[in-house]
């Protein structure tokens, strides 16, 4: 009967423990624009680059007001809203909302900030290869 009251909480235990899927929301906070072999990038070349990396990987960005895009990803049921500021030598990207990820007091589906990682890897991509 022991054994099967240790297994039960070992069922038990590793079931919540698989459940645990919220991190904290990640932004990414001044990132420093660099351009080929360190040229300075206008704000257009800027824009192009973050447009180019997150239409590669299925963010929808749209022109938010001068100097800053609004990214939109779409993935099953879920939705993420990110606002992109740039300037000519740096950009954010910071969390606006969500749908279906969770997002409460400061936490949200870990999913979101692997968007997030690879969102930044594929701009700083970009901005290195304009």
């Amino acid at each position: 009967m022991r054994i099967i009251q240790s297994l039960a909480l070992l069922c038990a235990a590793a079931t919540m423990t698989g459940c645990n899927t919220a991190a904290p929301i990640m932004n990414v906070s001044n990132t420093t624009d660099i351009g080929p072999a360190g040229k300075p990038l206008s704000a257009d070349e800027v824009r192009a680059a973050i447009v180019r990396a997150g239409a590669s990987l299925g963010w929808v960005i749209a022109d938010a007001r001068p100097g800053a895009l609004n990214g939109r990803l779409f993935v099953r049921t879920h939705t993420a809203d990110v606002e992109i500021p740039y300037t000519l030598a740096a950009y954010c990207i910071t969390y606006k909302s969500s749908i279906h990820l969770n997002e409460s007091g400061g936490q949200i589906h870990r999913d979101y900030n692997g968007w997030i990682r690879n969102l930044t890897r594929n701009i700083n991509a970009q901005l290195a290869a304009s």
